[in-house]
């Protein structure tokens, strides 16, 4: 699905060696935030997971040179009463401050929304992350409040703050 500056599609097991590259030549700029796979292991292990019914992953390209920007993953994925999923994201040094992740992260609300008929996706962020809650802000997630001790990061137990968008944010 072409957006603008980039294309979204669902991420590929033939994404994994350029996952890999891009992930370790942006390692510096996602830290603290995020450790994602470096290796083919890594990348097997979580490639795995989106083969379920609970969890999606989907790549972020620069339209013009089809380079990876990001990634934006559900996981989690409850249907029912509920239709609801938690996002993670992270998008790659090399095209940081040009808008491009916040085009990739709407396209993928609204993914989550028309393809996988979720109501609602929810975001849990660290608040001193302030690029990331900046991210979610101009998509249109809301912040709902925060969540104390809420993972198990760096040896301690995080607190987060809770930003969700529902289907009627977006005008659905």
């Amino acid at each position: 699905m072409p957006l603008n500056g980039i294309i979204l599609a669902r991420t590929e097991e033939g994404d994994g060696p350029e996952l890999i590259r891009d992930n370790i030549a942006s390692r510096a700029y996602h830290l603290p935030w995020s450790e994602p796979f470096i290796d083919q292991a890594g990348f097997d292990a979580w490639f795995a997971k989106t083969r379920t019914d609970r969890y999606v992953s989907l790549i972020a390209r620069h339209r013009e040179s089809r380079r990876i920007v990001g990634l934006i993953n559900f996981s989690e994925i409850v249907g029912g009463n509920f239709q609801n999923a938690y996002t993670g994201y992270y998008g790659m040094a090399a095209f940081a401050g040009q808008g491009l992740m916040t085009q990739a992260l709407g396209a993928a609300v609204r993914y989550a929304f028309d393809e996988l008929k979720l109501h609602r996706v929810e975001a849990n962020l660290r608040p001193e992350n302030v690029k990331s809650v900046a991210l979610v802000r101009r998509v249109g997630f809301r912040r709902e409040g925060f969540s104390p001790n809420y993972l198990y990061l760096d040896g301690a137990w995080q607190g987060h703050e809770r930003w969700a968008i529902s289907r009627e944010d977006v005008g659905g």
